[in-house]
């Protein structure tokens, strides 16, 4: 590398700022264009290693002093073994006289940086560790490594066992460690010290180094505040040479059992994801450090001088480094060894030199020879030149061989989150083994007993709290964090950590989107790819070997069946790609499918119970209240029914819940079990219950769907019991929180409605309403803890009476009304708003139409009295009442159409009204009253307000259409009371007919009998029977009528006009061939009546010919009427078959009798008539052929008519047959003239 300005760049300090809380770098802000990564080119063989400086509390770096000849490194400087900012740690820790083993320095880092742990780092850890396993190959030293895997991440550590053995001597803690070591490997294990050489050479280099900072001047620095904290909790907590081993499960102090000492702790346990939006946190807590006091009690502080990124092939490693880097001048940077002139440089030392200088991007390397300690000379050499020095030539190729071989292998067999691994190479074996520590401990009698299960619990679920905060918009993320926080709350216990496992498993619960739609988790193929766990056990276990076969779990008989892998050679290491990884650590774990919702929302539920139960035990309290056996289920409290029962009941329940949520505006706390506010039981439990509630609420939406009401009515119940328990312990309800019980309360409403639309089905409802599972159970036992839960007591009981529970689901629609009109939140829900303003109106119609149904059934009963009940009327009252706030609240949302329908309702609502006031005075006396014509103009009223309300039939053209018939059927109705009741002893006669008149034009105008529809033959037969109606009015009044021969002549023209419409639409029809029959009699009758005005016999005997042309057009009626008898008369012998549906009201006989009866009586006249005029007419004038041929087929007709009338035995069937026969003679007999009469 030759330009050696741009390889030593190094990040500035980052050190004058707090060196406690590294986290402050760990976001990624400031680190990045801090430091340039180099790709060194060394000895032709080409390896890239990129260094970036995340984190340093070095000083800005100076010149070394360059020392002259023959100083002697024996003699102390004066500021040796002072605390120095130049030199940091190092000159300290190079001695020994601090901490010499950190076992936790790896998770010190790891909580730093915690964006770089489970996803874009393979390694963290010491580079001392580092260079110690790229160093296996050629070194005969022992290797003792903890080895843990937190996603794709592994974390070294070095596992000193000679101190750990130690200590098992002193406490007894490590015994079944020490018992399977010399079991296995070391039968005679004995503590090796140090030679005296060893430590000559520790303390020349302290001496030099110390020598070496410039001059005196920097002896005694003023530290910095973030110095002094670190340097007082290095001499608190390390005192002798064991104390940075923790005890093996020691309890840090931020998770104590007294709920008071988080309060002492300053910030809460979990980061303000978890209890943030309900606790109101401000954003720059984001990132709450967990354990501030645990983790440097726990030896979990990172103490490096510089926390670097380095990137070495492609391989990612987070390490720490202490190596004093000094500058200035012509040397930028530079790293400074002491060596022994006597002894060459060996392989070894320059692996360690070159390693050093890479992974802190220093391009240089200054040596000072000395001899006994006596300083001979100074040498510079490139750092690309070290693999290429006398005596030390390496490959770097090799050594990029063996970091990927190592990396593979661990990778490959370090499967188990949570679990420890010990990497261990005796001195002077070429076998490498890899052991499950976890697995062994867990044979002992304590799991706990091993001291890593705390850190690795906590960085597992730090790393899941760091992945939820930043990844909660990327679901293929999930998998890999709900298996960190599984494996997190299966290393921890229970009784002593309740806070991580009541916010591990409020985390699981929140990696369920309870409410996505089905489809997307098909879309997301992550998700689904794989099993429940994202590491079965059955592949953990199987024997991991490449295609070489390179290691094995038994390779040969000396190896012990223990170890989880062995590399039987470190030779192996140096040859490329002999160990791929089979196992990759996949980046993105599996997460379970759910199914459905309800197996979805089941499993945060579990989660929610543990995280519940967590709490609880957490809270101990002498006024606790007794344990319950989950198995029975809690006794609820209920009202009298006499408070309760009806709307009036509920009516003061609603004032009750409407004062509470005031008081919650407010802030009241009330908890039972005398949790603290701001306590983390109280955040956690607070987070815990909402979410209960709304995977209840989801579960109830889900059975609702599913038309399973008494199911969604249990499940809406929990859901309002959780909400209920929030508000008593929430000390500030936030408007999010106002608008879940607003949509609870919703759904409430819509189960009660349902339930009362399906009142047929009740006793599966209840058995459903009341079945409960063990789960509830427990949950409901944890709410009772804090409150009654009987806030929504009255919403939620499953009542047998239809009125209360249209009146609670309306009460639950108006509660959610109230809700929305607290904090404003109307405006910011529109939609919301919208919805619970539609069901209000929905329900208050429901109502409207119960209760108009009532005051119906009450009028039908009516038989003795004939006056109006005052029950009817206070039903009416209470029925347009609801129709009246229906309509107000369909209208202030600008919904036409259902405006529309109500104020229908409410015209229907009037005409029951005026049928109630028709039935005053005697049948015989009846006459259309004016209370009946007040409300049938009412009705009309609010049926016009209707077509208003849509404005166009293509608005709604069903509901216009539907209008629009009630609009023609009221006129109709009024016009037919005041023609078969005629008000006369109040209006004249000419006054009531201009009125029917009137009415029966405005009921035609409403009838449209051309729109193709299923109401157009009931249209058709409206109009004709309207036209009908008309006609006999006017015959009637003509017949009455004297004197205004105009009048007369207007009249004719109208009953004319009426009858031959009437006739036409009758046609259509073909169920209605008595009506046809009538109304061609009367137009009969009609030209009778005409012919008495008649003198001349040829004006009779035209008007008789018409008479009779109408007769004979009758022939469709009667064929129609023969068919029906035809039908009639075969259906007895299948006497099974009901008759079919759709079929048209059966004919009556009687009538069919009685105008057959008529029929023959006028046509008999009519023919005898006309054989009198024709046979006169005869006698005057001379012989006209055609008269001839009509007289002679008219004498024939009537003669049989005689007989056949004659014949009293003939059948209905018969006679018809005959006058169909006889009008068919008529028809030909009279066709040659028969246009020319007409």
């Amino acid at each position: 590398m030759g330009d050696s300005k741009e390889a030593g760049t190094e990040a500035p300090p980052a050190g004058t700022a707090a060196r406690g809380r590294l986290s402050l770098l760990s976001q990624g802000e400031s680190e990045e264009p801090s430091a340039q990564g180099s790709a060194l080119f060394l000895g032709g063989n080409e390896v890239k290693s990129r260094a970036v400086v995340k984190y340093s509390s070095a000083p800005p770096r100076t010149a070394f002093a360059r020392l002259q000849e023959k100083t002697d490194l024996k003699l102390p400087p004066a500021n040796w073994l002072r605390e120095s900012a130049k030199l940091g740690p190092a000159g300290t820790t190079i001695l020994g006289n601090s901490r010499k083993s950190k076992p936790f320095s790896s998770f010190g880092m790891a909580y730093d940086f915690i964006d770089s742990v489970g996803n874009d780092v393979d390694v963290v850890s010491d580079s001392e560790n580092i260079k110690k396993l790229l160093k296996i190959p050629y070194s005969k030293s022992h290797v003792s490594m903890a080895v843990h895997r937190i996603g794709r991440t592994l974390l070294l550590d070095e596992l000193d066992i000679q101190e750990l053995f130690m200590r098992s001597s002193q406490t007894g803690d490590w015994t079944w460690l020490k018992e399977f070591y010399q079991r296995l490997i070391d039968q005679k294990w004995q503590r090796k010290k140090k030679s005296k050489e060893h430590w000559y050479q520790k303390a020349i280099l302290s001496k030099f180094l110390y020598y070496s900072i410039n001059g005196d001047g920097a002896a005694q620095p003023v530290p910095s505040t973030a110095e002094q904290q670190e340097s007082s909790s290095a001499d608190q907590t390390n005192d002798s040479d064991g104390a940075s081993w923790p005890a093996p499960f020691e309890m840090p102090s931020s998770v104590s059992e007294d709920p008071s000492a988080s309060s002492q702790g300053g910030e809460p346990l979990e980061p303000s994801y978890i209890v943030g939006h309900v606790a109101s946190a401000p954003k720059e807590q984001n990132l709450t450090t967990l354990f501030n006091d645990g983790e440097n009690s726990q030896g979990l502080k990172n103490d490096f001088a510089r926390n670097i990124l380095w990137t070495f092939e492609d391989i990612h490693m987070l390490v720490g480094s202490n190596m004093p880097i000094f500058g200035g001048g012509r040397y930028p940077a530079v790293s400074l060894r002491l060596r022994d002139n006597n002894k060459p440089i060996n392989v070894l030392t320059g692996i360690d030199y070159w390693l050093d200088n890479l992974i802190c991007n220093v391009p240089e390397l200054v040596m000072c020879f000395h001899v006994n300690g006596i300083v001979q000379k100074y040498e510079m050499i490139k750092t690309e030149e070290i693999p290429n020095l006398e005596n030390s030539n390496f490959s770097t190729k090799v050594i990029k061989d063996i970091a990927q071989n190592i990396l593979s292998f661990l990778k490959s067999n370090c499967t188990k989150e949570g679990h420890t691994y010990w990497l261990f190479k005796a001195s002077g074996s070429d076998i490498v083994k890899l052991y499950d520590l976890t697995t062994l401990c867990e044979e002992t009698e304590d799991k706990y007993q091993n001291p890593f299960t705390m850190p690795v619990a906590i960085l597992l679920y730090k790393v899941a709290c760091n992945m939820m905060m930043k990844k909660n918009q990327n679901k293929k993320h999930y998998g890999t964090v709900r298996t960190l926080l599984l494996n997190c709350v299966k290393l921890l216990d229970k009784s002593r950590h309740p806070q991580i496992i009541a916010s591990a498993n409020y985390m699981l619960s929140e990696l369920f989107q309870l409410d996505e739609p089905k489809k997307e988790e098909s879309s997301e193929s992550p998700l689904n790819e794989n099993s429940d766990e994202s590491y079965s056990e059955e592949e953990e276990e199987m024997p991991d070997s490449d295609e070489n076969g390179s290691y094995s779990t038994c390779s040969d008989p000396s190896d012990d069946n223990k170890a989880v892998a062995i590399i039987k050679s470190v030779g192996e290491l140096s040859v490329p790609e002999k160990y791929k990884s089979i196992h990759q650590i996949r980046p993105s774990c599996a997460f379970p499918v759910c199914h459905d919702t309800e197996e979805r929302c089941r499993l945060v539920l579990s989660y929610v119970l543990e995280g519940l139960k967590s709490v609880d035990n957490s809270i101990k309290k002498e006024s606790d209240l007794p344990a319950a056996d989950p198995n029975t289920p809690i006794p609820l409290k209920y009202e009298d029914e006499s408070t309760r029962g009806g709307p009036e009941g509920l009516e003061k329940q609603m004032a009750l819940f409407l004062d509470k949520m005031g008081s919650l505006q407010k802030g009241n706390y009330s908890s039972q079990s005398g949790m603290i506010p701001g306590s983390w039981q109280h955040k956690m439990k607070l987070q815990l219950i909402l979410k209960s509630s709304k995977a209840y609420y989801v579960l109830s939406d889900a059975a609702m769907s599913l038309q399973k009401y008494g199911r969604a009515l249990r499940y809406i119940k929990l859901a309002l019991q959780s909400h209920d328990t929030y508000c008593c312990l929430c000390t500030n309800m936030l408007s999010e929180v106002l608008l879940f019980l607003s949509q609870y309360l919703t759904l409430c409403g819509d189960i009660q409605l349902m339930l009362a639309q399906n009142a047929n089905n009740r006793a599966a409802h209840l058995e459903e309403f009341n079945y409960q599972t063990k789960e509830d159970q427990e949950i409901l036992h944890s709410l009772h803890r804090e409150s009654n839960c009987q806030g929504f007591a009255w919403a939620t009981d499953l009542s047998t009476d239809l009125e209360s529970q249209l009146s609670v689901s309306c009460k639950c629609y108006e509660a959610a009304n109230e809700i929305l009109q607290f904090s404003d939140l109307k405006s910011q829900n529109p939609e919301q708003y919208v919805q619970v303003l539609k069901r209000m109106g929905n329900i208050r119609n429901e109502i409207g139409v119960f209760y108009m149904n009532q005051a119906a059934a009450l009028q039908s009963e009516r038989v003795v009295s004939k006056t109006v009940s005052t029950a009817e009327q206070q039903l009416w009252k209470k029925s347009f009442s609801c129709f009246e706030k229906g309509i107000h609240n369909f209208e202030s949302i600008d919904d036409a159409t259902n405006a529309a329908l109500l104020l229908c309702n409410t015209g229907r609502l009037m005409r029951i009204c005026a049928q109630a006031h028709c039935g005053a005075g005697d049948e015989f006396k009846r006459e259309f009253s004016p209370e009946e014509g007040l409300y049938y103009n009412k009705a009309v009223d609010y049926y016009l307000k209707a077509l208003r309300s849509l404005g166009t039939r293509d608005t709604h053209p069903a509901v216009w259409d539907s209008v629009n018939w009630e609009l023609s059927t009221t006129y109709f109705t009024m016009a037919t009371l005041q023609q078969d009741y005629a008000p006369l002893s109040r209006k004249a006669q000419e006054q009531i007919e201009k009125e029917v008149s009137e009415a029966m034009m405005k009921s035609l105008k409403y009838c449209d009998v051309d729109l193709v529809s299923a109401r157009q033959p009931l249209c058709q037969y409206r109009a004709a029977t309207i036209h009908h109606r008309l006609a006999s009015m006017y015959h009637s009044c003509l017949r009455n009528q004297v004197g205004d021969e105009y009048l007369r002549k207007q009249h004719r023209v109208l009953a004319d006009l009426h009858y031959s419409k009437a006739v036409k639409l009758f046609q259509l029809l073909k169920d209605a061939p008595c009506e046809l029959l009538r109304v061609q009699l009367e137009r009969v009758a009609f030209a009778e009546f005409q012919m008495t005005s008649q003198n001349s016999n040829i004006g009779k005997l035209k008007t008789l010919s018409g008479a009779l042309d109408i007769m004979v057009r009758t022939k469709r009626a009667f064929q129609l009427i023969r068919k029906e008898l035809v039908e009639d008369f075969d259906q007895p012998k299948s006497e099974e078959t009901p008759p079919a549906a759709d079929s048209s009201p059966s004919l009556n006989r009687e009538e069919v009798i009685k105008l057959l009866g008529i029929f023959e009586s006028r046509l008999s006249f009519l023919l005898l008539q006309s054989i009198k005029l024709l046979s006169s007419t005869k006698k005057k004038t001379s012989s006209n052929l055609e008269e001839d041929v009509v007289l002679k087929t008219n004498k024939q007709i009537y003669s049989q008519l005689l007989r056949a009338t004659a014949n009293k035995n003939a059948s209905l069937l018969e006679r018809i047959d005959v006058l169909v026969h006889l009008l068919d003679q008529l028809a030909r007999g009279s066709g040659g003239d028969g246009g020319a009469l007409q």
